[in-house]
């Protein structure tokens, strides 16, 4: 079985462009020095080094569930590759998604993949707020589904009004373990083993530490 190598995920995630730094505003309004987006990865080898990945932290992890389930639409080909990646490990599970909109024609439903029943693993990319993880946890729930846990890809690690982290928040909630692939602490870490290494100004850096002094909890995995 092949090890989760954060180093090598993070240096695959910045060559495609998933993660970027800059300036950038996200939905809550904030600006933030950094920018995670799975949507940019556009190769077939990438994806499956990101099922690769996924499927070593689930094994990190004392979950047992009988489907993958991402959410539409960035969930869809991390569900799709994880599944796999856990079969080359013998782990044969089924993998299933959400539509945005139910069919009402053809074979119809929400659903698409494996019955949505037993317990449903979720996997999706970051975890900001946690708005599209509940979304799917609710729907998963009224199908008669159990949640069994959720995986991300990152974790901000940003502190929500109330003091907790959005992962913290959504695991309290579900009553499931949410765990990360990577989180900020692992990105800041790399960033400062690596200097010199990318064409990124040293100010990157201490733009993102001071971001995560102002708003993140440090919480190594």
């Amino acid at each position: 079985m092949t090890a989760l190598d954060r180093p090598a995920l993070l240096a695959l995630l910045i060559e495609q462009q998933v993660l970027q730094f800059g300036d950038f505003t996200l939905k809550s309004g904030r600006r933030s020095p950094y920018f995670f987006n799975l949507g940019s990865l556009s190769t077939g080898s990438a994806i499956a080094r990101l099922g690769e990945a996924y499927a070593a932290r689930i094994g990190d992890l004392d979950v047992s569930f009988d489907v993958v389930f991402g959410p539409a639409y960035k969930g869809i080909p991390i569900a799709v590759a994880t599944s796999q990646a856990l079969a080359e490990r013998g782990r044969d599970v089924g993998w299933a998604f959400n539509r945005k909109e139910a069919k009402d024609y053809g074979e119809g439903g929400q659903f698409v993949g494996a019955d949505i029943s037993g317990r449903i693993l979720l996997v999706d990319d970051v975890l900001t707020s946690g708005k599209a993880l509940r979304e799917a946890a609710s729907l998963l729930l009224a199908a008669g589904a159990t949640i069994a846990g959720v995986v991300i890809a990152l974790d901000r690690q940003e502190k929500r009004s109330g003091g907790e982290t959005a992962v913290n928040e959504l695991a309290q909630e579900l009553g499931v373990t949410v765990a990360s692939i990577l989180n900020l602490q692992d990105v800041i870490e790399y960033l400062d083993l690596t200097r010199g290494q990318y064409n990124h100004a040293p100010a990157v850096l201490a733009a993102i530490e001071a971001y995560q002094a102002e708003y993140c909890e440090v919480v190594r995995l």
